[in-house]
């Protein structure tokens, strides 16, 4: 498969200015205008044909579809050990919130405890994509039977300025609202995080419906 041939056969215009306002953070020109169900399509065509390695190391990208198309490869990748190498190969390029946010990575749900380190090294990394990836796994993962207070702790100490990556430690607060409400209201209570990302994971929490209207009484009393 010629992939960028297919992609621009693909093209829609009306969705590449609806993308290109979704995504201002990269250039107007990386994106195409395929939408997310075609490139899911010629994602599980490359991997069934198991020729992809040459598009793998054809890095960095120029289109932000090639991305997307790379990242839901990863994503079916079975074996643990193998999907990790070629994300960390990945992980450096990402450049923008749903190349970070689209895939779920079934491996992932058998192999928590191989996959704990390698997402708390995400998380500490300087690359704002990197980081925000490892804090959604995080997030995926580890709020349910696999918990540990510290990992609240963890992404608390993230300290930034950058939007995407605040707005992910706000989603990461809200959801542990929603499962782990005991444990994650002390960081409202003494103002532990940042004030933008305090008030960003109220809001959200008092708009979901996994959040019980008592809490978001209290919650709104603190914001």
């Amino acid at each position: 498969m010629d992939l960028k041939q297919k992609l621009f056969e693909l093209k829609d215009d009306k969705y590449k200015e609806f993308q290109e306002k979704l995504v201002p953070n990269i250039p107007k020109e990386s994106i195409i205008g395929v939408r997310t169900p075609d490139l899911r399509n010629i994602a599980k065509e490359i991997f069934k044909s198991k020729v992809y390695e040459s598009f793998f190391n054809d890095l960095p990208h120029k289109y932000y579809e090639e991305n997307l198309v790379h990242i839901f490869i990863i994503s079916m990748i079975k074996d643990f050990d193998k999907c990790v190498i070629e994300l960390e190969k990945f992980l450096p390029y990402m450049d923008c919130w749903p190349v970070s946010d689209q895939a779920t990575l079934k491996v992932f749900k058998k192999n928590h405890e191989k996959l704990l380190p390698y997402v708390k090294k995400w998380i500490k990394s300087k690359h704002v994509y990197t980081s925000r990836f490892g804090i959604r796994m995080l997030m995926n993962e580890y709020l349910d039977k696999d918990f540990k207070d510290e990992y609240l702790g963890l992404v608390a100490s993230i300290k930034s300025d950058d939007y995407y990556l605040k707005m992910m430690i706000a989603w990461y607060f809200a959801t542990a609202l929603a499962k782990r409400y005991d444990e994650s209201i002390p960081f409202f209570e003494n103002r532990k995080l940042d004030p933008w990302i305090h008030k960003k994971a109220i809001q959200k929490a008092t708009e979901s419906f996994r959040v019980s209207d008592s809490h978001k009484e209290y919650l709104k009393k603190i914001k």
